[in-house]
């Protein structure tokens, strides 16, 4: 039988105010369920009590009680997606833990020998009867083993001593004469030592993944060390052209410049992704190796079989034989156009990303929000303001969209969020949902980054990614390349990349989104400020 966690989702354990997985999860009287804190606060921040999905009203605060069955599968996924993403794997060794006799009443010594026959483990002594006594001696004894119980069936009592090959599930004598009577089945003797062939050939793959994944990362650094060079050339070469040009020639020289350095960091960081992902993936193949070794050489079978269908095959990655560094810098038409008129200069100086003088529009905030004259500011207060409805309006989800659109081409815009525990910052589309609770994930019209709790940052991709970040941003930079499919995130102050969203179509004009998330008492109570953006002289 498939687990609860692998038939449910996150979004389907998520609660729609945190956009997380539920923590104590409580049903309100029309039947939809939150997390108790994120529904208290939401309370207690209204004037109304009001479900927030389908915004029925209750004239007395419900008494709330968790939900005991979604809590129990929130937990249950939890728990499954934190083993299966972050938990080492444990490493076996050939010493095995202390098994203690079930015979001796006075001193426990340890077993020697566990009987599958009698579902017993007995020391030294007490297993003199199982090597002299005739009917004994047809037991059927293995190493000593805590979990006796899983190496026999529970419906026979009896060992299990086959395989099979039609159910996947090991089974016993009886079971061959009932419920598998008509099944392949094999000694689980014979389908181990076929498994192991198997083990075999996945870790040489596993193997040869990591050698390929490791001349990888040397193409990659040989690459960037091309592209630095290449470079220094191409500055070299262009301080040249410009020197012999007016001061406005040189301006622009100085903004071509800029150009290049973001062009020759950006391939930096693109390199320094690939090989955090090809160390990551070199980490896990490795891992995987020890597993696969050391299952190789075990000698219990059953065990083999149990965790062979998770190991059978290497882990997933990526396919890096088309992985490239953009390292190509376009400064040749450039240069041909400064030969001939200013004003071809003055085109090619147009292709530089747009820094976007984004304001707030009052016209998308959510009635608690709270946004500066000069539109630069934006709050969440304690209570919703009487605004009027309208079809751009929020109404649920605390957030605010900057009045410019974008169509086309690449802008760029900072954002401080310094002070705050909570936040998001992305873009959206025009036609996206602005109404009642927002799955927000790109297939839906929506790029976000975001920060909870102070210390949980997450990139809502699908499926969400989270992040871990050496430094907590005090100014998050926002860029994005509309024909490339590219919306990218930056550290402004540590001047490195945070996460980007890749190969994405856009229809529509793109708005910035911004969202300073609930007060929590005053301790989030620090505005998001877009910021004006400074270019290097």
């Amino acid at each position: 039988m498939a687990s609860s966690s692998s038939l449910l989702s996150e979004d389907q354990l998520q609660c729609s105010i945190c956009l997380d997985v539920f923590t104590d999860p409580v049903s309100t009287p029309c039947g939809h369920n939150f997390c108790r804190v994120c529904l208290k606060e939401c309370w207690d921040s209204s004037s109304r009590c009001q479900c927030p999905i389908c915004m029925e009203r209750f004239h007395k605060r419900p008494h709330l009680r968790v939900n005991t069955f979604i809590s129990g599968l929130a937990a249950q996924f939890k728990k499954s997606v934190q083993v299966k993403s972050s938990r080492a794997p444990e490493k076996r060794t050939s010493k095995r833990k202390r098994v203690i006799c079930d015979c001796c009443s006075d001193k426990k010594l340890e077993a020697l020998k566990s009987c599958l026959d009698c579902g017993v483990s007995y020391c030294e002594t007490h297993l003199a009867l199982h090597k002299t006594t005739p009917k004994l001696k047809k037991h059927k004894l293995m190493d000593p083993v805590e979990n006796l119980e899983d190496y026999i069936c529970q419906k026979h009592e009896r060992p299990l001593e086959l395989f099979c090959r039609d159910d996947q599930t090991s089974v016993c004598q009886f079971c061959t004469e009932t419920d598998h009577k008509t099944h392949s089945t094999v000694p689980i003797e014979e389908e181990s030592g076929e498994k192991k062939t198997q083990l075999v050939k996945t870790q040489r793959e596993v193997q040869q993944k990591v050698q390929n994944r490791l001349k990888k990362i040397e193409k990659i650094k040989h690459s960037v060390e091309l592209s630095r060079k290449s470079t220094e050339k191409e500055k070299a070469d262009s301080v040249e052209v410009f020197r012999a040009l007016l001061r406005c020639i040189e301006r622009s020289q100085a903004e071509l410049l800029e150009v290049m350095e973001e062009k020759q960091k950006a391939a930096e960081r693109q390199a320094e992704e690939f090989i955090k992902e090809l160390e990551q993936e070199i980490t896990e193949l490795k891992r995987r190796d020890i597993e696969l070794e050391q299952l190789s050489h075990t000698e219990d079978h059953l065990h083999l079989l149990q965790v062979y269908p998770s190991l059978c095959s290497p882990p997933h990655t990526k396919n890096w034989a088309e992985a490239r560094i953009n390292t190509h810098l376009k400064v040749e038409p450039l240069r041909r156009a400064l030969t001939r008129l200013q004003e071809e200069l003055s085109k090619e100086m147009e292709k530089i990303p747009e820094i976007m003088a984004v304001t707030l529009d009052p016209d998308s905030a959510h009635p608690q929000l709270i946004l500066s004259d000069d539109g630069k500011k934006v709050t969440c207060g304690d209570k919703q303001q009487n605004l009027p409805e309208n079809p751009e309006r929020f109404d649920y989800c605390f957030c605010v969209l900057g009045k410019e659109g974008f169509p086309s081409g690449r802008f760029y815009y900072e954002v401080q969020v310094r002070g705050k525990t909570d936040w998001t910052l992305g873009v959206t589309t025009e036609s996206s949902n602005r109404k009642g609770n927002i799955t927000a994930r790109p297939k839906n019209g929506f790029w976000r980054l975001l920060l909870r709790n102070g210390t949980e940052y997450k990139a809502q991709d699908s499926p969400s990614v989270n992040l871990s970040l050496k430094k907590a941003p005090q100014k998050v930079g926002v860029f994005v390349d509309y024909e490339e499919g590219l919306v990218s995130f930056y550290d402004v102050k540590a001047k490195s990349h945070i996460y980007s969203f890749t190969g994405q179509s856009f229809t529509g004009k793109l708005y910035p989104y911004f969202s300073p998330y609930l007060n929590h008492g005053g301790a989030n109570s620090a505005p998001l400020i877009i910021t004006p953006v400074k270019r290097p002289k």
